[in-house]
């Protein structure tokens, strides 16, 4: 279950949209005072003081009763003795740990940073969708406690720069006339903002309305001495001179994002004024920007993955199969990622898909039911179903018999999320790689082209052929480039830092990996981001030093030198990667009985692309803890790619050749057996 915190507005918690019970206001008030400290502990004195200004006696207690409280309704399915994994107890107090996207707050202020970065075209959507997560004034019902004091404040503050870089990024796009109802209702309850001022003069100026803009700045004179004292400064002082001198330097900027943002809105106001509002004709039309949407990253990303369950729905209300194939299957995305960014969103979209399929008659067209079956593979990635091998091989007959070039690209791309059912299977998906390259390249199916390049890049990595990989890598920054597609770079540079970890610059490794998962902030990939960051540097640290003492069972050295535990700070956000990483904490901190018990408790690893990456460290931890079961069974899966790269298939993480970590198992189970410790 995941929980979603808001603070900006009345504070709530919610689970899939739907609001959970906090009970009353003093739950409310220790849930916004912890997440005001940002995943820091509040101690428990701090918090009586802040809920009380004269303590009663057993404030104390009340304050435990109120966390107790909250975990219940935010953790429910947490057994009675298991430690707390969201609100947790930490020294002397409490620390909250959401996601870092899981508080409306935090996404508002990675959005406004994200787009200050963006070009005007994709800054835009970013800071609407910042704006939009607004339902109030910030923490609304705690406007007079001093603990929330400053954070309202200074959220208040960067919602009103953010409107104003909003109206700035209109203005830069030749979109005035939409700029100016929204400045005008920002002056209306912040008067003394200059800036606002001078962006509505100008705005008005821009749309032949001279006498308007000089009235507006007559305004703001009137205003800032009225309810200031003061005289406007200089920039709106400049402003004014220049529009009474008509100064060309005032006139929009001119050129292509200029020219293609003015096509834009008045092609769409005539779309919407001769396409009937219920036409089926819109709907497909919407899923086709609901597809291009989907490839600029960020707040796009996110935005069609909402709205593409919102299509298919509108689609069944019609009745129709073949259009609910239609606007299904008309969302070819091309997808390297092997976990689902949302996966109850996959479930339902995979369900629409089956029902398509179900309804529509025998002879139903072969390209659409491609489509579907592709849609499905795709979907249900990471899956130990049967069904999806089974869609994707069907669709990629489909289409190779059809021999459709995009049906193609987007059967193959499902058969490339199939192609995980045991590790080894590099080769395979190089050459799935290679044919997109070419038939994409032939057919001039650039995002297509991107993709096999990618999954070239992996692939390769895997094989520890990196000449081969790093020319994949520049194709995909050039194809980026050339095609303004801001995702495919992030892949690139997580490679690059990869390729530090492998050459033996764990140093420069860390930094890199750092830096790229800043670039993650922001970018709609939930599923790549969960957790990347942390599991990344526990690969790296396990590759590049002694896991932990030498002492025990094991003691072996993993593949690099230095001593010491691999320190793990499971508060660190991990996603799906944390049960890999529990052993580890509890083995650096000695509690080696534990560490067996969570190794033996290990789900299989999620048929994925870090397959590979999981079973090494489960061999690492088994080899220390002397569980010849563990061993057996990570020797077992790993076979298969004895000629690999552990993890690099991923593209972003490696422990090394798999060839060493068979190796140190064979030796691990040629050792005596040693006593398991005693719990």
């Amino acid at each position: 279950m995941r929980i979603a915190f808001g603070v900006l507005g009345p504070t709530v918690a919610e689970s899939d949209g739907r609001a959970l019970a906090l009970k009353g206001p003093r739950h409310r008030a220790v849930l916004a005072r912890l997440v005001v400290a940002r995943r820091r502990v509040v101690p428990v004195t701090h918090l009586v003081g802040d809920l009380w200004t004269d303590p009663p006696p057993g404030a104390v207690g009340a304050v435990q009763t109120f966390v107790a409280a909250l975990r219940r309704v935010l953790e429910p399915d947490r057994p009675s003795r298991a430690p707390a994994r969201l609100l947790v107890t930490d020294g002397p107090g409490y620390a909250l740990r959401p996601e870092p996207d899981a508080v409306d707050a935090w996404c508002f202020e990675t959005a406004v940073g994200a787009a200050a970065r963006l070009p005007a075209t994709q800054a835009l959507p970013r800071l609407e969708e910042a704006l939009a997560l607004w339902r109030g004034p910030a923490y609304a019902e705690f406007e007079g406690e001093h603990w929330a004091r400053g954070e309202r404040s200074r959220l208040a503050e960067l919602r009103l720069q953010a409107v104003e870089q909003r109206a700035r990024t209109q203005l830069d796009l030749g979109l005035a006339a939409e700029a100016v109802p929204d400045l005008d209702a920002h002056l209306a309850a912040h008067p003394w903002r200059e800036d606002a001022w001078r962006l509505l003069a100008l705005a008005l100026y821009r749309q032949d309305r001279q006498g308007d803009a000089l009235g507006v700045l007559r305004r703001a004179r009137a205003v800032l001495a009225d309810q200031l004292g003061v005289d406007p400064g200089p920039r709106l002082r400049h402003l004014e001179a220049d529009i009474l001198a008509q100064d060309p330097g005032l006139d929009p900027p001119a050129g292509p994002t200029m020219t293609a943002a003015r096509l834009w809105t008045r092609t769409a106001a005539a779309y919407d004024r001769t396409v009937a509002a219920g036409a089926r004709a819109r709907l497909e039309t919407t899923v086709s920007l609901i597809r291009n949407l989907a490839v600029t990253g960020g707040g796009g990303l996110a935005a069609a993955r909402q709205h593409r369950m919102e299509a298919i729905a509108a689609a069944e209300e019609f009745g129709d199969p073949d259009l609910t194939a239609r606007v299904i299957g008309a969302y070819d995305v091309p997808a390297i990622w092997t976990r689902s960014d949302d996966p109850e969103l996959a479930r339902r979209i995979v369900e629409a898909a089956e029902r398509a399929l179900t309804a529509s008659p025998g002879d139903a067209h072969e390209a659409a039911r491609c489509r579907l079956l592709a849609t499905i593979a795709l979907e249900t990635r990471g899956s130990r179903a049967p069904r999806g091998p089974q869609a994707a091989r069907e669709a990629e007959e489909i289409a190779r018999r059809l021999d459709d070039p995009a049906l193609l690209a987007f059967a193959l791309n499902g058969a490339f999320m199939q192609s995980f059912t045991r590790a080894g299977l590099a080769p395979r998906r190089d050459e799935i790689g290679a044919e997109l390259v070419e038939l994409a390249a032939r057919h001039d199916l650039v995002t297509y082209e991107v993709l096999g390049h990618l999954i070239r890049l992996q692939a390769r990595g895997a094989l520890a052929d990196f000449a081969a990989a790093d020319r994949h890598a520049a194709a995909v920054d050039r194809l980026a480039e050339r095609h303004e597609l801001p995702l495919a770079g992030i892949f690139t540079q997580w490679y690059r830092a990869l390729r530090l970890a492998a050459s033996g610059q764990p140093a420069e490794a860390e930094t890199a990996y750092r830096d790229a998962a800043a670039r993650l902030d922001g970018a709609g990939m939930p599923g790549l981001e969960r957790g990347l960051l942390p599991f990344a540097l526990l690969c790296l640290r396990v590759r590049h030093r002694r896991t932990w003492s030498d002492t025990g069972p094991g003691g072996t050295d993993s593949g690099g030198s230095g001593p010491g535990p691999v320190e793990i700070d499971l508060g660190e956000g991990w996603g799906p990667y944390r049960p890999w990483a529990a052993p580890f904490a509890l083995l650096a901190s000695g509690r080696r009985a534990e560490a067996r018990a969570a190794l033996r408790a290990l789900p299989e690893p999620p048929r994925d692309l870090m397959y590979e990456a999981c079973c090494c460290l489960e061999a690492v931890v088994a080899r220390e803890v002397g569980d010849r079961d563990v061993l057996e069974r990570a020797r077992t899966r790993l076979l298969p790619a004895a000629g690999e790269l552990a993890g690099a298939g991923s593209g972003l993480v490696t422990l090394g050749p798999v060839e060493d970590h068979l190796a140190a198992i064979t030796t691990a189970l040629r050792a005596p057996a040693s006593p398991v410790p005693p719990r």
